[in-house]
This record gives structure tokens, sequence and C-alpha cells, in this order.
């Protein structure tokens, strides 16, 4: 039987989302309906799925308006354009980033993965019988981690690298210039990277115009590369569960192809077309702006949240995508990271979810928080968290060794 950890994170979520007042966990942008879709589209007469279509299987690995569009998406400033064919639709980027490593990693072969970051992303690996090492990333060094490092960790059966760009929780980006390292170390190995590209292109703090600005690893010149994605993050629809694979290699491709067909079949018509509809060019900037700038907003509440307590709480601004990861004390040592949110939740309504527990134990102190929900959760959120910090901060306890 295979050994599975607890998901800590989506346990934790399942255990308090629904019980909260201010849910200041969720990654997601803000969500939307259909009505608010139709009204950030230029084209607000445009269909947004047939109801007379007859409902079966239809396109098995995704259907074309949907890989067309991302397929455009993925070929802006790129001199050779990808192809549909090259794209595959999944229910959720979760199942994109199972299916690739159900795919290419089992006993014998061995991953590096970035980290922190989501625990699917190490887990599932481990649980298919690879061996596993983590890429630390460390605050000092604005959660990037070292070249140095990921030379060290390469082993002649090193089969992945995975990335997540930008990361989840901290809010990091790893630039063009990184990024070109880590293809050109892989390219030498014949290694595959995947980059967990979720949080793409929700990127609120760095310019498309600045030089490190992140590409997507597709756009990198080594075809030895796969992409996972979701309309969950950027793109506020989480309720239709649609995610995607991409690469260059066909040979690829195919291999997750063969895989997907023992656990997918095909995904749901509806979902797709929502999607598709999302993803067209007289919607997709809409949406876009709408959501960069909710994350401005609600980014300048969260780091007037930080000052307001800075004897108690210090972080790294986060770069890109929905989340932050800030580490609270007292006294100068870090507070139970758990012990911390759920007096918090009963006290206030407020969730925020453990770094402790859900990301690494050694992330004493740390809390992620994801702010880019509706802008008056956030802001009354915060309130009452700041209120709590300055009453109750004392009753909370302090992490020690075992904390976990």
């Amino acid at each position: 039987m295979v050994k599975i950890n607890e998901f800590a994170v989506e346990s934790w979520m399942d255990a308090y989302e629904t019980k909260c007042k201010y849910n200041i966990a969720e990654t997601c942008c803000a969500s939307i309906s259909l009505d608010q879709l139709r009204e950030l589209s230029d084209n607000k007469d445009r269909e947004i799925f047939d109801t007379k279509r007859v409902l079966n299987y239809g396109a098995i690995r995704g259907s074309d308006d949907l890989r067309n569009n991302l397929a455009r998406l993925y070929s802006a400033k790129v001199t050779t354009p990808l192809s549909p064919d090259n794209i595959l639709t999944t229910p959720g980027a979760i199942q994109a980033n199972y299916l690739t490593a159900y795919a290419l990693v089992g006993p014998g072969d061995h991953v590096i993965c970035h980290y922190p970051t989501y625990q699917s992303l190490y887990e599932v690996p481990k649980q298919l019988g690879a061996q596993v090492d983590l890429w630390k990333a460390k605050p000092e060094n604005a959660w990037v981690p070292t070249i140095d490092d990921l030379k060290d960790l390469i082993k002649p059966n090193t089969k992945l690298i995975v990335l997540n760009n930008p990361n989840n929780p901290t809010g990091a980006v790893l630039g063009k210039s990184f990024l070109q390292q880590v293809i050109d170390i892989a390219s030498e190995k014949n290694i595959t990277v995947v980059g967990d590209e979720v949080y793409r292109p929700l990127f609120h703090s760095i310019s498309p115009l600045d030089k490190e600005f992140p590409p997507s690893l597709l756009s990198m010149g080594y075809d030895n590369v796969i992409v996972t994605g979701s309309m969950s993050k950027a793109y506020s629809l989480a309720g239709i569960r649609i995610g995607w694979i991409a690469s260059r290699s066909s040979a690829l491709i195919e291999k997750i192809a063969e895989a997907r067909h023992y656990t997918t079949i095909s995904v749901s018509y509806f979902d797709e077309q929502i999607a598709a509809y999302a993803l067209h060019s007289s919607t997709v900037h809409g949406l876009l702006a709408r959501n960069i700038q909710l994350a401005k907003t609600n980014l300048a509440l969260l780091e007037k949240f930080v000052l307001k307590n800075e004897d108690e709480c210090e972080w790294v601004k986060p770069v890109a995508g929905t989340t932050a990861f800030v580490k609270f004390h007292r006294d100068g040592k870090p507070v139970d990271s758990v012990d911390f949110c759920k007096k918090l939740l009963d006290a206030t309504g407020v969730m925020f979810v453990p770094g402790s527990t859900c990301f690494g134990p050694e992330f004493k102190g740390y809390v992620r928080i994801g702010f880019v929900n509706q802008t008056d959760a956030v802001k009354e959120g915060l309130d009452a968290a700041t209120k709590f910090i300055r009453k109750n901060l004392d009753e909370v306890d302090l992490a020690t060794q075992s904390e976990a």
C-alpha cells in the first residue's frame, strides 16, 4: 500500500474555511460569477457555452477553443508558437501536477523540489517511490534558493527539477537570469524541468519591462520542460476545476496523455467552455487587470498591517501571486503558529494558515496570508488581527523544538 502523509494545508483548509468570518487563507483571487465574468468581457453578447450541446465525453485531450486560447497566451512574444496539440487539460492544477509525476517518476528516480512550496509537489513523487531532495530557499535571500545548492543536489539519477514560480507561500519569483541558469544545468544533464506556474501571470510588484521579469519556462528555449497552470488562482474561477499541462516536447505530452487515460478520460465540457471564454482575447485582459489591481490594493493593506505590527512580525514582501509568508514573534521568539492561528480564529473569526504545520516544521512562527480576496474582508480581517495581536498575543504559546 502506498504511504500517504497528511496533506497538511488542505486538511487545515478543510477543517476551518467554512467556520471563519474572514478567510484570509484563501489563495485564489476573489472568485467571480458567470455574470461578473461576462461583464469583464469586451463582447458581452458572446455565448459562454451552448446549452443545446449533447453532453457526451467531448474532446478527450481538451476542447479546441480552450487549448487554442492557451496556446495563444503561451505563444506571445516568442519566435516559435506553441501548438495546441502540446496542451492537455485536467481537473485543476493539482491533477496536472499529479499526472506529471505519475507519468514520469518511480522507484530509482531522484527529484529535486523548490521549497517551501505546495506539499503535493514533493510528496507525490515520494509516494511513487522516488527519492526527493528539497532545494531550500531562505528569507535572507528573498526566498530565492541558490544555484550552488542546486548543483550540489543533482545526482546521476535526477529525473526532475520542480519549480513553483511565482511561489506559494512566499510570493517570491525566480527571475529570468536565475531561470536561465536552471535551464542550462538541466539541459547539460537532460533533466526535465517542471514548472508549477499556477500563480502566473499575477505579477503585481514587478513590471514586464524589468529585465528580470520571469518568463514562462515554455519560452526558455529548452524542450524538456513541462508547465502546469489553472483557472483557480490568477483567473478567479476555482469552481470550474480546470487546469492544464503544456510542453514543447511532444514525447513528454504523449507519455503524460497515456497516463491521463487512467485518471481522467476527459474534462467537463461546460467547465472547459467557461475557461475558454475567460481566456479569450476579448475577456482575459479585463479579468487579469481586475485581479492585478485587486492584488495591488490589498497588498497595500497588508503592508500597513505589517508596519503597524512591526514589533511582532516580519516578512519579505511578495512580488507576485496571492500569498505572503509572515513570521510572528513575541520578545524575539517565534510563536507557535498553530496555536496562534487557532486562537486568532476563535477570538476574531480571522483565518490564516500555520506555516510550521502546512509548509515545514522549520517555519516556526510563520503564517501564510492569502491577500487577494475581497478588499473589505481583507481590511476588516487584518484590523481584527491587529486588535488580537495587541490584546492577546501574550496568551499565544511560543514555538518549541517539537513544533510541527
